[in-house]
């Protein structure tokens, strides 16, 4: 029986595939082309694997405030992994086609939050996977639908108010995005440029090399200097509306820093009110 928390290899989970307790979600999304996800999913996935739309199952777009992704409500979540037919017994391993980034991580700190603690992400995702040749199919899965009863750990779940109490208390907040958004020189998805003011950028793509993740050692490292001696629990991670800030709270799971928080509407949620202030610059 697999046992995988933070990240597994592509050869060892070609080695699972068809365990009975184990699940496999494709992630792949473009964020400039929906249908091209699904449709990429149709022609070609990992053999026995259920596709997850981040607009459609990752996010819940009914809610008005909560950022470009607003986060699901756990019954709503909970519904869709019993279609897939998933159980909190199952191993799941999730993956994309961009490192992690989109959107593997967000499913994996779902699932985390929900308690759920055997899911793990594809280390190099579709790309590595199809590099080196492995099994896939276009066959759509039909699963038996079941039950999954859980909730949301709400400590680790954070909304604006939230990221003050953290930040005026000591805290620290990373922001996932790339240097130049952070710093307000461009914004290609939001209607203000910047970030919040006391937190600290550090890109989610440091935590890669060569379109892997950096080992638990490396990535402890590079970590170490921005927690300053502070607990997990003192940490939060943001990014532009709570996927790619996912990445970081894999990272730092791998790296042994498990149990930080997201912000989860992230900045396109901290601008939603014109009245918050907004940094320029590095911190």
């Amino acid at each position: 029986m697999s046992d995988w928390t933070t990240l597994v290899s592509a050869e060892d989970l070609a080695a699972a595939l068809g365990n009975d307790d184990l699940i496999v979600v494709d992630t792949r999304t473009s964020l400039t082309d929906r249908a091209a996800s699904e449709q990429a999913y149709r022609q070609a996935h990992i053999p026995g694997a259920r596709y997850a739309d981040l607009d459609r199952d990752l996010s819940d777009h009914r809610k008005t405030t909560g950022g470009r992704h607003p986060w699901p409500d756990a019954a709503d979540f909970t519904a869709t992994l019993g279609r897939w037919g998933i159980t909190p017994q199952h191993q799941v391993v999730v993956y994309d086609s961009a490192d992690g980034a989109l959107a593997a991580s967000r499913l994996w700190f779902l699932l985390r939050v929900l308690g759920h603690r055997r899911v793990a992400v594809l280390d190099g995702g579709w790309q590595r996977w199809s590099a080196l040749g492995l099994p896939s199919d276009a066959e759509i899965p039909a699963p038996q639908p079941m039950q999954y009863e859980a909730s949301f750990d709400a400590r680790r779940l954070l909304d604006a108010q939230d990221v003050r109490g953290l930040l005026d208390s000591g805290g620290l907040l990373i922001d996932a995005r790339a240097g130049e958004r952070f710093r307000g020189e461009v914004e290609p998805l939001d209607r203000v440029a910047g970030h919040v003011p006391g937190a600290r950028n550090r890109a989610y793509a440091l935590n890669l090399d060569d379109g892997r993740f950096k080992s638990p050692e490396v990535l402890a490292a590079e970590f170490a200097p921005l927690f300053d001696g502070r607990e997990p629990s003192q940490v939060a991670a943001m990014c532009g509306s709570g996927v790619t800030a996912c990445h970081h709270l894999l990272a730092m799971s791998h790296a042994g820093f498990d149990g930080a928080a997201l912000y989860t509407g992230s900045w396109s949620g901290w601008i939603e009110d014109s009245q918050r202030p907004v940094a320029i610059g590095d911190s």
